[in-house]
């Protein structure tokens, strides 16, 4: 990993880029993900804030498995026992668009969340956890399972390699797609209610029009709800990150609140 400040007169910007492998032969080079960090912060000099207005907005890629485990922690055999989440009995419903699909892999190689067995020692299975945006299934642990009268899932510890399925446009493509509105490339704060699905953060990134970046934002707040969020994803990139158990690309969400100045 490796954290980075640029600095130019008094406006200073930090940026950040890490590689993570099970194999250490497959990290990337340090120069390289230095290189990728200094161009990241550089790039983010100059930066603006916004006035208030509702926009479209892109999650990149790292930010969007965020958005994938908002998701895992709604439908987690936790919350749903508890009545804490805003997805209580959602299996069987529509919660995406229908072109999105959620699979579960938990025996790539060298992925970083396989594993045989969870941490019940319940064998792990592949299965589709959203098909054609319907939950075909949550997330339990022999525990969880018992108190809501169903099976386990092999998830006590967590997800196992979800994949989300990637759309046809890189983030360049989605760029275009979206036309104008903001990049999310940093988000701050854990203003997320899983109870309401209320969500709010403050944000930097980066403002777009007629599909091309035109200047850095910072000290911005985004804000809307889990369930309109995912039923409002227009388009999902295939510039796919793997980092631990998530794997999807950038996002493009028809409309949030960007809170600014």
């Amino acid at each position: 990993s490796c954290s980075v400040i640029a600095g130019e007169g008094y406006d200073m910007q930090r940026d950040d880029w890490y590689s993570s492998k099970r194999d250490p032969l497959e990290l990337a080079a340090p120069e390289t993900i230095g290189d990728y960090a200094a161009r990241r912060a550089l790039s983010r000099l100059g930066a603006r804030q916004l006035k208030t207005r509702k926009v479209p907005v892109i999650f990149e890629a790292p930010l969007a498995a965020g958005l994938l485990g908002g998701f895992v922690q709604a439908v987690s055999g936790g919350a749903l026992y508890r009545k804490s989440s805003f997805l209580l009995d959602s299996l069987g419903k529509q919660v995406f668009p229908k072109f999105v699909q959620i699979s579960e892999r938990p025996h790539i190689p060298k992925a970083l969340a396989s594993s045989p067995f969870d941490d019940d020692g319940v064998a792990t299975r592949d299965r589709e956890v959203v098909k054609d945006g319907v939950v075909q299934g949550y997330f339990l642990s022999t525990y969880t399972a018992r108190k809501l009268g169903m099976e386990t899932t092999g998830n006590a510890g967590g997800s196992h390699n979800l994949i989300t399925a990637a759309g046809k446009h890189d983030l360049t493509g989605l760029l275009k797609e979206m036309g104008t509105g903001l990049l999310v490339t940093e988000l701050l704060g854990q203003g997320v209610n899983y109870v309401t699905g209320d969500y709010s953060r403050g944000a930097a990134g980066y403002w777009v029009e007629k599909g091309e970046i035109a200047y850095p934002v910072h000290e911005i707040t985004i804000a809307g709800n889990l369930k309109d969020m995912f039923q409002g994803i227009v388009a999902i990139g295939n510039d796919v990150l793997v980092r631990g158990s998530k794997q999807i690309g950038s996002v493009l969400i028809d409309r949030m609140t960007v809170a600014g100045n």
